[in-house]
């Protein structure tokens, strides 16, 4: 292992460090060194790695860098939300507090590379400094220039440094159509399953051998890795159904060796479990308890709750926009007033309400209508103040809501509610509403 990892210039035994913290990637590992060359000597001006998601990226950067003590500077694509937080990450790691203090209040390239340069003349790099950029596929997004700078900017600021791009896409998708410095490229493969095996074997539960835990490992692999081969998933899945693994071991049912009985108890939690891959927000006890409309809401939810962050109380007007587009209006009586009488469905049934309110999508309402159900609803007074309904604008132009009347109808607008109900679940999960209780349709 040591073998692989073996560079002139680097300390034996720190490269052995390095090799036993990086299980199954220690040919990635030593390609990366022999692109990165001596501590002392110039390197390439910028490298590509790629690779998809889990597939051990970052951890290797982070393992060289922090082993073999590198200067470098981690910057997080996502976190820098402008380039003038990613200009002065940089200038940061490299010459402290006092040279990120000098770049103006928006800073453009030029002064990133002017404050660079005066910088490196003061305190010259003694080895190759790295500027390591995580989710590197956002840097598209930004101005075409930027981009371009960093794949060449050990020429611009004429100093021994190094720019590693880390990306989940290919660079012949990456590649700006104006052209660029091109950088070299590292291609992380995914995981195999053996290699899986071996570095989830590695958490070994300490009230149970290595070799029960790596037969537990490998059942679960026998299930999941036709659908997900995501380290990290698969470990929290590991962590999640080991405890109902052991169930028959605690009660003294089956010895440790008796694989077959195991299987056979795991196996249904197993399966059952591969349908919320990937949903963290789920637990056990949770997935155990809840009741099927409500799993129904929590799992297909998620994945549009994690992309919508709202404010508080808009939170509560969507909540009531989907009340008052799926419920009857004559039902708010029976849902919000506390002395409403017992009401039962059949007494006041149609024949054209026998078809779900949900089959037959949003019904329109006035805005008098969803203030009255929003002030039912949230679970504080409110004054209803203009920012109460500049939220309601936003939610329109959102599209969360749709305006059905016309724009020039002021005195009663009508709106309709335009989200799913397993969106409206994500969002009322987190102000603690059960609006299941509250739809007509689920009486």
């Amino acid at each position: 292992m040591t073998a692989l990892l073996q560079h002139p210039g680097y300390d034996e035994e720190r490269l052995k460090g390095v090799a036993e913290k990086l299980p199954c990637r220690e040919v990635q590992a030593g390609m990366l060194l022999s692109l990165m060359g001596q501590p002392h000597q110039y390197s390439y001006p910028s490298i590509f790695i790629y690779g998809h998601r889990a597939s051990g990226k970052s951890h290797v950067m982070h393992v060289l860098m922090k082993e073999l003590e590198l200067p470098h500077a981690t910057v997080s694509c996502v976190e820098c939300v402008s380039i003038a937080l990613l200009f002065e990450q940089v200038l940061l790691s490299f010459f402290g507090c006092d040279a990120a203090s000098l770049l103006p209040r928006s800073p453009s390239l030029s002064d990133f590379v002017r404050v660079y340069r005066q910088q490196c003349s003061q305190s010259p790099a003694k080895q190759t400094r790295y500027i390591v950029m995580e989710k590197a596929e956002l840097l598209r997004d930004t101005d075409a220039s930027l981009l371009s700078a960093l794949l060449r900017l050990q020429e611009l600021v004429g100093d021994n440094v190094t720019v590693i791009l880390l990306s989940e896409i290919a660079w012949d998708k990456f590649r700006p159509n104006t052209g660029c410095f091109e950088p070299l490229l590292l291609h992380f493969p995914d995981y195999s399953k053996s290699e899986l095996q071996q570095i989830l074997s590695q958490n070994v539960h300490p009230s149970y051998s290595a070799g029960f835990y790596s037969a537990y490992i490998n059942i679960l692999l026998g299930v999941f890795y036709s659908v997900c081969r995501d380290l990290r998933e698969l470990r929290h899945l590991a962590a999640l159904n080991f405890s109902k693994f052991c169930e028959p071991l605690a009660e003294g049912k089956v010895k440790e060796t008796d694989t077959h009985k195991l299987w056979k108890h795991i196996e249904p939690h197993l399966k059952k479990a591969m349908q919320t891959v990937y949903l963290r927000e789920v637990s056990r006890k949770e997935y155990d308890d809840v009741d099927l409309l409500h799993l129904f809401c929590l799992l297909k939810g998620l994945s549009a709750h994690t992309h919508v962050e709202l404010p508080y109380y808009s939170k509560f007007l969507l909540i009531a926009a989907y009340l008052a587009s799926y419920n009857p209006a004559r039902t708010d009586k029976r849902f919000f007033l506390k002395h409403h009488g017992k009401i039962r469905k059949t007494n006041f049934l149609k024949k054209n309400e026998k078809t779900s309110n949900h089959l037959l999508g949003p019904k329109p309402f006035p805005l008098d209508r969803l203030l009255a159900i929003f002030y039912s609803v949230v679970d504080s007074r409110v004054a209803p103040t203009a920012s109460i309904f500049s939220q309601i604008s936003s939610l329109v132009t959102l599209q969360l809501l749709a305006q059905v009347s016309h724009d020039d109808q002021l005195d009663a607008p009508k709106y309709k509610c335009a989200v799913s109900l397993d969106f409206i679940c994500a969002i009322s999960r987190t102000v603690n509403f059960d609006i299941v209780k509250y739809l007509y349709d689920f009486l």
